[in-house]
């Protein structure tokens, strides 16, 4: 079982490419996000490393020449980490690791390392070891470099395994037994959800770091970890909430992010099971953030993948009290007018205008607007209630009509 523990600050360095798909600024939003992994993973990453490239290299993902220069500011710093921003194939980071010499990891490993120091409950630990070794599997060759294969020829012939072929042996049953531990945790979690009764489901879903456990907490009164750090919360929480005299479940679950890798998304995919099963989505986006729109993109990718994309769901713009435009000096003739310029009001005009009421725009830290989304959550949840108990109409009035909340 993992276990966790206290990393301290470690150097690393981040490399990325320029390619005909991934344009400059894309790769520096990229990378600017991979550096806050590192930060959140226990690193402090020192320089960044960049080349312009048709496709990586299958051999070293970056050319000869940008490898050198890494090579070389990898001696001189005392660099322990050299993190890529794309999942390296196990042949590559077996090269990149003989020249440089040091701790070579690619985004994939990265989030599976923030996983682990993140997973609390017996549940989360499985699953995330899990896609450890999922991950693992193929670079086991890499791994075992001193284990040296059997080698053929005269009386060398006849039963038995390698060395490589044993671990590999090792690592699918071990496989197998986790997953065979996680579909007895799934029935458990089945039948915990199905002993909720009839309330209805509301979960909050969003990119990681948006504020989710923050909003949970304000709203539930409870104490969800939260943390300005992603993936604070990797456990999903249930906490039964009451608005006026209507009550709820409401779900907190682990938060998105791009290149989500794939064995995470089917290892996770139990956990979010709790997205599939709600009957209320609430998309928490962090509008303070430059490129929150792209966030809610991947976000609603996912979705689609787990096939929770056609469920009633409010847009809740969070941290607005965060919110800064970019301004243009009056004399400033040359700078264009761009979306980072926009205040929130001009915002509200955008593509946002078309969701109708859809739309909240609060800061969960600070409380601002929060009446505008108890109101908005109630009537919605008080929408699909009195939809599945319509006697109960006359218990849960539209939220004006109820009078001052005690």
């Amino acid at each position: 079982m993992i276990e966790k523990t206290d990393l301290t600050h470690e150097k690393a360095v981040l490399i990325g490419i320029v390619t005909k798909e991934q344009g400059h600024d894309k790769l520096e939003e990229y990378l600017d996000e991979l550096e806050f992994l590192t930060y959140t993973a226990g690193g402090e990453v020192i320089k960044r490393f960049s080349q312009n490239m048709d496709k990586p290299n299958p051999k070293t993902f970056i050319g000869t020449g940008k490898m050198n220069e890494l090579k070389q500011f990898v001696d001189e710093n005392d660099v322990g980490t050299a993190i890529f921003d794309d999942e390296l194939s196990p042949a590559q980071q077996k090269n990149i690791e003989k020249i440089l010499k040091c701790k070579v990891l690619d985004r994939t490993t990265l989030i599976l390392d923030i996983f682990a120091q993140r997973a609390q409950t017996s549940y989360a630990r499985t699953q995330v070891e899990l896609a450890q070794y999922e991950y693992l599997l193929p670079r086991l060759a890499g791994m075992w470099t001193h284990l040296e294969r059997q080698r053929g020829g005269i009386g060398m012939r006849g039963p038995g395994e390698t060395e490589i072929e044993t671990d590999r042996r090792i690592v699918r049953d071990k496989i197998s037994l986790l997953k065979k531990k996680l579909e007895t945790i799934d029935k458990q979690m089945e039948v915990q959800r199905g002993n909720r009764g009839q309330l209805v489901r509301v979960a909050l879903v969003g990119y990681t770091n948006v504020g989710k456990s923050t909003l949970m907490n304000t709203i539930s009164k409870s104490e969800v970890f939260a943390e300005n750090k992603l993936f604070a919360t990797l456990d999903t929480t249930v906490r039964k909430v009451v608005i006026r005299n209507l009550p709820f479940l409401l779900t907190d679950t682990v938060g998105f992010i791009r290149k989500l890798p794939t064995q995470l998304v089917e290892s996770f995919k139990s956990t979010l099971d709790e997205v599939r099963e709600a009957d209320l989505l609430l998309h928490v986006v962090d509008i303070s953030h430059p490129n929150f729109e792209d966030h809610i993109e991947s976000v609603n990718q996912i979705m689609s993948e787990i096939k929770s994309n056609d469920k009633p769901t409010i847009m809740v713009f969070n941290k607005i009290d965060q919110y800064e435009a970019e301004e243009i000096e009056d004399d400033d003739l040359m700078t264009e007018r761009t979306k980072a310029h926009y205040t929130l009001k001009e915002w509200k005009q955008t593509w946002m205008n078309k969701m109708g009421d859809n739309v909240l725009f609060i800061s969960a830290l600070n409380k601002e607007n929060m009446e505008d989304f108890r109101r908005k959550v109630y009537e919605a949840v008080r929408k699909i209630h009195i939809t599945r108990f319509p006697y109960n109409n006359f218990l849960y009035p539209e939220y004006d009509k109820y009078g001052e909340e005690k």
